[in-house]
């Protein structure tokens, strides 16, 4: 189990003091430092937290990350996972506690976040813009010579931009750059672009500032259509595996080479794809990026995890695995009912400002009553949402009542998370053992 703890009792950075400003804290309570919170001993359900809140189930958590990490290890590959999912620089340093070979992020200012938090190797998934953000990237990796940061290139105006601002400037750490080739986002679309951006990159290299291998983005081909999606992440996983030999051909076998691809949902898809390119070159390693698979959910991934069982993709050990029953979803939205105004409707407290709906509506699991379980929830289903309001259809029958709290799940881990500054962290009895804070700006 990776080690979740708090540490830095005495930094308020680390070790913020929470009131009842926050989600879930209990209004009325005496201020808390974050640390504290675990120790006492409130439940999402016991009437006295302040709802809605989010939660995280600590064993399904620790369970993702065994599972991903083993299946990392058997494949002879490395993960940096993405930090955008939960913002948290405590979660994302369990993950590299439990054996994570970086962190991924998406801008500079979730790299300021885990750089202050102490994280020193990082992944920028994402081009950051032009001269401008070069100059900001710049500013930002003077104050941590000892970092070690890659980022995404797939113009050579950004090239141009990033040498400019890396060039002349003394106590910079060195700039790595990965070609990002692409499909359905950013990312050269052809070797013949890619290999320009090469051209460019090898012409400006110094000793801080230089290629250090290619990258993708899978996920972004996806399509309505599975055949075609399959099709799509298939030519651009050819296409960049096709790139790495031409890579080597240019730089020779001086230097080691990092390829880097794979989400939370098709990176079996990059794995078969890349696996025999990176084991016949010199030196290089595939870096997966998943980073809401340690956190699952109850609609996206979920049936992200459907397909990639349907095609057999998780496999290690020497055998084909379940992902859709080995992952298990680890967050949850907590809400009270606020009314019943008619037959087989209920309203309860969480919306828009709590949860997510892009990627689906959250799905009510279980009821609460007194500060006990009352058992799973049948039948009930998420209609739609207001700012404030879940509409929540009932079967027939249903005893549900005004005050009972509902256990939902969620879909999208990373457009949910994103509106609560604290993840309240749950034992196998759903008391609070932990709390996280997040870091979404």
């Amino acid at each position: 189990m990776p080690d979740l703890s708090v540490t830095g009792p005495d930094n308020p950075v680390l070790n913020p003091v929470l009131d009842d400003r926050i989600r879930g804290f209990p209004p009325g309570h005496a201020p808390l430092p974050l640390d504290a919170v675990g120790r006492q001993g409130w439940k999402p359900y016991d009437g006295a937290m302040a709802l809605p809140l989010i939660s995280l189930d600590q064993d399904a958590f620790a369970g993702n990350v065994a599972l991903m990490m083993d299946y990392v290890r058997d494949h002879g590959i490395a993960i940096a996972p993405h930090a955008k999912t939960p913002m948290s620089a405590a979660l994302a340093g369990a993950l590299l506690a439990a054996g994570a070979w970086g962190t991924t992020v998406a801008d500079i200012r979730q790299a300021a976040v885990l750089l202050k938090a102490g994280q020193r190797r990082l992944i920028l998934a994402n081009e950051i813009g032009g001269a401008a953000a070069a100059r900001r990237l710049a500013a930002l990796a003077a104050n941590y010579p000892d970092a070690e940061l890659h980022a995404f290139v797939d113009s050579v105006d950004l090239v141009d931009g990033l040498r400019a601002a890396w060039q002349g400037r003394d106590g910079l750490p060195p700039l790595g750059l990965l070609v990002e080739l692409g499909a359905g986002r950013a990312g050269a679309r052809s070797a013949e672009a890619a290999g320009a951006i090469l051209d460019a990159t090898l012409a400006a290299e110094t000793p801080a500032f230089r290629l250090t291998g290619i990258a993708a983005y899978e996920g972004a081909a996806a399509t309505a259509d599975p055949e075609e999606t399959l099709r799509r992440i298939d030519r651009l996983v050819a296409m960049t595996a096709a790139f790495l030999p031409e890579v080597r051909a240019r730089i020779g076998d001086a230097r080691p080479l990092i390829v880097t691809a794979g989400g939370s949902v098709f990176f079996d898809l990059v794995v078969a794809g890349l696996s025999a390119a990176v084991a016949a070159d010199s030196d290089s390693l595939l870096v997966l990026r998943s980073g809401a698979i340690f956190f699952h959910d109850h609609g996206v991934y979920e049936r992200g995890l459907a397909g990639l069982d349907a095609r057999a993709g998780f496999r290690f050990g020497g055998e084909v695995r379940s992902a859709g029953s080995g992952f298990r979803p680890a967050l949850r939205v907590w809400a009270e009912v606020l009314s019943l105004p008619e037959p087989g409707l209920a309203i309860c407290g969480m919306g828009l400002r709590d949860v997510a709906m892009d990627q689906g509506l959250p799905r009510p699991l279980a009821l609460y009553r007194d500060g006990a379980p009352l058992g799973r929830l049948a039948g009930a289903a998420v209609l739609h949402l207001n700012d404030q309001h879940a509409f929540v259809s009932l079967p027939a029958g249903s005893d549900m009542r005004i005050g009972d709290v509902v256990e939902f799940g969620i879909s999208h881990p990373c457009t949910c998370l994103d509106r609560h500054a604290i993840l309240y962290g749950l034992a196998p009895d759903h008391s609070v053992t932990a709390a996280y804070p997040t870091s979404f700006g």
